[in-house]
């Protein structure tokens, strides 16, 4: 990988990192909002549960028509015009349609689900997963166009504004309900629902922020170009493998909150789930890195491919994700005992799974890097394969172990669901693309990261020492793996970058 390479990605991966790292953190300080605010744990637990359908839904309705955009844009004999309006299109129709079932059929769906009281949750949560699979493909337009700013701005507004709104509703309502013009519509008691009210409002104005690349899609074109059924056709048949991969994968990252509620044995597993899904939160700074280097890296690695020298940017960048997120990892769990301040006391028991989960995040990302090599071999049905398997372990497990340990398997579950495809993909996928990662050097800090953990756990056992104690002893392991990072490679790419500026200069 070229330094000048090196350094549209990092910039690229900044800005989103930052639009996404800002953003989820920004959301991620809901949480303590809501374990605070809410009247018990079960009322965290209809969110938990309600949102792990719409990011299943979401995945549905998109039906990697997303990944299908950028591999037909940078395709040679495609109009990428015409590849934006027909994917747009697409889209816009299927998700219209959805978000009329769900209102028309609200009550049954609901009753299925099992909120009879609150019907119009379906008709919120159906309108919201509909805007957003639809607005996929704008922001994937942004990406390719190489406005990130523009990508970051939209998507940071739409998070002021869901969080503005959430406090609005759940934190200011409440202490001026009896002014007239609050009480002529807020309803103390709708308590969650407001929850999907604020997301609503919020998602209609972020929708509105992205009508200008939406309309620059189809200025100047014309009717032929616009929507093109062979396109289409084509479209379908290189996404429709990654719909069945899109959904096996989120079902491996929600199945588990949607299934709690029906395999755990006890009258609390509203509750349970609650404390699952706020636990669960405190983990999100490893999906947020992840997120922000997919969000740079899926359109580098489309437009790289046709560079006879892109398998080696590809093993470069797979090197640096894992340093960067057992980085991150370790931070976490050392720190554990200052970010659990994040979430109300009454959750801590939960804890024990941010380790769990956090571990699951690194094999999803590896797994993400390594599936480009049947997305750029056009051989997604492995994908397809892959996800199939992941999600039947999950499941399994899940059946198997919930109604005896509680969400404990429902985090581990999915951790060695991505271990296994994460192997698979990678013996697999070096008889398709031999993509040269450096394993040797990945081996030498996953055996560094293994002996710090044990060292950590081990010490915190035999001398049963307080937080600070705990926090001091972490402080010192975190610096010798930033140490370890600074001798094997920091210092290689600090170099390699001063001797691109000097060719430059």
């Amino acid at each position: 990988m070229s330094d000048l390479q090196v350094k549209v990605l990092a910039k690229e991966t900044a800005i989103y990192g930052v639009s996404s790292i800002v953003g989820k953190f920004l959301n991620w300080m809901l949480v303590p909002l809501y374990t605070y605010v809410l009247e018990q744990q079960s009322d965290y637990g209809i969110v938990t549960n309600l949102y792990a359908w719409t990011a299943l839904l979401l995945v549905i309705l998109t039906y990697g028509m997303e990944t299908g955009f950028f591999r037909f844009v940078n395709k040679e004999g495609e109009n990428p015009q015409s590849v934006y309006t027909t994917s747009l299109i697409a889209l816009f129709t299927t998700s219209l349609l959805f978000s009329l079932v769900c209102v028309i059929w609200q009550t049954p769906i609901a009753n299925a689900l099992g909120y009879p009281n609150h019907t119009e949750f379906i008709s919120l949560l159906g309108i919201v997963v509909a805007i957003d699979a639809f607005a996929s493909i704008p922001f994937a337009y942004l990406r390719y166009k190489k406005r990130p700013l523009q990508f970051a701005g939209i998507k940071l507004l739409f998070v002021f504004l869901n969080i503005i709104l959430n406090l609005f509703f759940l934190v200011i309502c409440p202490k001026i309900q009896d002014w007239s013009i609050i009480s002529s519509w807020y309803d103390p008691n709708y308590g969650v629902g407001y929850v999907f009210i604020a997301n609503i409002l919020a998602t209609s104005i972020q929708t509105l922020c992205l009508l200008p690349a939406i309309v620059e899609g189809f200025r100047g074109s014309s009717l032929h170009d616009i929507f093109s059924i062979s396109l289409l056709k084509q479209l379908l048949k290189y996404s429709l493998p990654l719909l069945i991969l899109g959904v096996c994968g989120i079902m491996n990252q929600t199945i588990d909150r949607i299934l709690f509620p029906k395999l755990y044995i006890g009258a609390d597993a509203e509750a349970q789930l609650g404390i699952y899904g706020a636990c669960f939160k405190v983990a999100m700074v490893m999906m947020m890195f992840t997120q922000a280097f997919r969000y740079a890296y899926e359109p580098f690695v489309f437009a790289k491919h046709k560079d006879r020298k892109s398998v080696e940017a590809y093993a470069d960048a797979m090197k640096y994700y894992i340093i960067f997120s057992y980085m991150i990892l370790l931070g976490m769990i050392f720190y554990l005992d200052l970010l659990k301040f994040i979430i109300h006391p009454s959750y801590w028991e939960g804890l024990q799974i941010v380790p769990i989960v956090l571990w699951t995040y690194i094999f999803q990302g590896i797994y993400f890097n390594l599936s480009f090599w049947y997305k750029l071999t056009d051989k997604t049905l492995w994908g397809a394969y892959f996800s199939i398997i992941g999600v039947v372990i999950t499941i399994v497990l899940q059946i198997i172990f919930v109604p005896k340990i509680g969400y404990i398997a429902s985090a581990a579950s999915s951790t060695i669901c991505y271990l296994v495809i994460m192997t698979l993909s990678y013996f697999i996928g070096r008889k398709h693309l031999n993509i040269p990662y450096d394993m040797r050097r990945i081996g030498v800090y996953t055996a560094v990261v293994i002996a710090l953990l044990a060292i950590y756990y081990t010490f915190t056992y035999l001398t049963q020492c307080n937080d600070w104690t705990k926090i001091g002893f972490g402080t010192i392991l975190f610096i010798i793996y930033c140490i370890v990072f600074y001798k094997l490679d920091f210092y290689v790419f600090r170099n390699s970058r001063r001797n691109g500026s000097s060719h430059q200069n």
